[in-house]
């Protein structure tokens, strides 16, 4: 497991925030980073921009729009990364994003080689079901990256088979369905996290769905840690270049609701 990522979940519950990089821009994305962390995120995920990212609901999907249409590419990403990490070695960071766009980096020999060069942590890919995870393991072992592993409430059995291979975290995905903010959450979290945790202690955090802190404290309250995307990429795209401090004030209030 990275270090990073284990660190993440050390002290207490963990909040996850997302961010679609590029919307507005990289350079807002670079100082929503440093903001998110000085609110108190544990762990940042950071969404590559993709033409079709089929676990998104609308709120993402335009985001993904916006910042393709601004110029975004992998490798701008790649180098805003590399960018922060020189200003900030400890907080833990991972990509999400889709096989294709593993499958074009890996083939041009970029993923293994910039991922290395500038200390990304893990990996999210919702599009690779478990059993076809193997080629894209294979990169993340040689290069220290925790894969990341999901499971949704329709796992049932497959649940204890994925835990007992899930690096960095397990991601539990606490509605059917895509992404996006919810009125309520019906989802046996609890039920889930201890299936997981019957195979291997490893922290198990929630996402889809949650936007108000009462939500994210109810799904911290059954698992380690919650994790928030929509209700973020709403506000950025709300607020455009002027996002960073509602961002930030939106974190720190998550943050506060779960500690």
């Amino acid at each position: 497991m990275n270090n990073r990522i284990t660190e993440a979940f050390a002290n207490g519950k963990a909040f996850i925030p997302f961010l679609t990089c590029g919307d507005p821009s990289l350079e807002v994305t670079e100082q929503l980073v440093y903001a998110m962390e000085e609110a108190g995120a544990d762990l940042i995920e950071l969404g590559i921009p993709f033409s079709d990212p089929t676990a998104e609901g609308p709120v993402i999907q335009e985001a993904n729009v916006r910042a393709l249409a601004g110029g975004v590419t992998t490798d701008k990403v790649f180098a805003m990364v590399e960018k922060i990490r020189k200003n900030n070695e400890k907080s833990p960071m991972v990509f999400m994003t889709y096989a294709n766009v593993v499958f074009f980096l890996r083939n041009r020999a970029v993923l293994s080689r910039k991922q290395r060069k500038f200390g990304m942590d893990g990996l999210i890919l919702p599009d690779v079901p478990f059993e076809e995870k193997e080629e894209f393991d294979v990169v993340c072992k040689q290069y220290g990256l925790d894969l990341i592993s999901l499971i949704a409430p329709t796992s049932h059995e497959r649940i204890a088979m994925i835990a007992k291979e899930a690096e960095g975290f397990v991601y539990c995905v606490s509605s059917l369905g895509v992404t996006g903010m919810r009125t309520s959450i019906t989802t046996d979290i609890g039920a889930m996290v201890k299936l997981v945790k019957a195979q291997k202690d490893i922290p198990c955090a929630v996402g889809f769905g949650i936007s108000t802190p009462e939500q994210a404290k109810k799904m911290a309250d059954q698992s380690d840690g919650a994790i928030v995307g929509s209700a973020i990429v709403k506000l950025c795209g709300a607020y455009g270049k002027d996002c960073v401090p509602k961002v930030k004030a939106y974190v720190k209030e998550m943050k506060d609701a779960i500690r």
